[in-house]
């Protein structure tokens, strides 16, 4: 007998109700160039509700390497540096999205934390086939980490954090750079991330018709990535962090996903696995949430809960003294 699906916590059914959903969903797929466009509109009227933080600056800085992206880089005026750093991976499924596209909710969180946010626009699928935006995710990290010093940010001192497709970046940056040898991130903060190709969860199967980063907008997304290997042998945990079989020696790890997400299962996953290979995980589990729920919900109970959580994890880890420096 088929197992009843959750209900939608009450507020987020209502903002739910709000939203214009086509059918194909918020995020439509089958048009990705008019999508795109969507994403930015959206974009400016979400950056129209949030006040203004003048005391945080915001600079474009080209990474100067072949084939590297740009990123936006954010830090407090008045904020005594070197500054500790929160590299930022914005969401969209690998194939919408722009760097800039967070900066009124990251210039207040930058505000809040006296810390320095970079914000790395990383190439879409399907122009840029995974793992393209892994490598500009290592890229950028290997950059800001050689130069931090004339940036007055502190190289000892980077966390990585992504939401949704940026989130399984984040993920896939952390396996680049723990298999390379470059300097370990504090952590990996990941909501609701992009995880696994293979779309073989029950939670992948369940959520179908809610209109927010279903199952088949899912399929879109992985098939622009990937390709004809999705779902296939030949594609690498820098690709699909779910691919890796090895999880030992990646940072402490955040993970926050909702109860109705369709990377639910594969979020559950990882961090099972991380745990077992010995890495600190703390993870969130939110009852009746859909994907996204804190960008379509802000001002549900459950969105302020998970950004009370997130602000919580990043201040306690980004104002951790190096284990280099507590020692000496």
């Amino acid at each position: 007998m088929p197992r009843s699906r959750p209900a939608i916590d009450s507020e987020l059914a209502a903002a739910l109700q709000a939203m214009p959903i086509g059918p194909n969903g918020v995020f439509d797929l089958t048009d990705v160039p008019a999508t795109r466009e969507a994403v930015r509109a959206l974009a400016e009227v979400i950056a129209g509700t949030i006040p203004d933080e003048p005391t945080v600056t915001a600079h474009e800085i080209h990474v100067p390497r072949a084939e590297a992206p740009d990123v936006l880089l954010l830090r407090p005026q008045n904020a005594p540096g070197p500054l500790p750093v929160l590299m930022w991976f914005h969401g969209g499924g690998q194939v919408l999205g722009f760097a800039a596209q967070d900066a009124p909710w990251l210039k207040q969180l930058s505000a809040a934390l006296g810390c320095a946010v970079v914000a790395v626009d990383y190439r879409l699928a399907p122009e840029t086939p995974a793992p393209g935006a892994a490598e500009d995710g290592y890229t950028a990290y290997r950059w800001i980490s050689d130069n931090a010093t004339d940036l007055g940010l502190d190289p000892t001192r980077v966390g990585l954090a992504g939401q949704s497709g940026g989130g399984g970046i984040a993920a896939a940056t952390a396996l680049l750079i723990r298999d390379r040898g470059a300097a370990a991130p504090l952590f990996q903060m990941l909501q609701y991330p992009m995880l696994d190709d293979r779309n073989a969860t029950d939670s992948s199967r369940e959520i179908t018709d809610i209109g927010i980063w279903d199952r088949s907008t899912n399929l879109l997304a992985w098939q622009a990535i990937l390709g004809n290997r999705v779902g296939t042998e030949d594609v690498t945990p820098y690709a699909a962090p779910s691919r890796a079989t090895d999880l030992a020696g990646l940072p402490p790890t955040f993970i926050g996903v909702g109860e109705l997400d369709v990377f639910r299962d594969e979020s559950l996953d990882y961090a099972a696995r991380l745990r077992a290979h010995g890495v600190p995980v703390e993870l969130h589990l939110y009852p009746g949430a859909y994907h996204a729920f804190d960008l379509f919900a802000p001002r549900s109970q459950l969105a302020e809960s998970f950004r009370h959580t997130w602000n919580r994890y990043l201040a306690r880890h980004l104002t951790k003294a190096p284990a280099t420096s507590a020692a000496s």
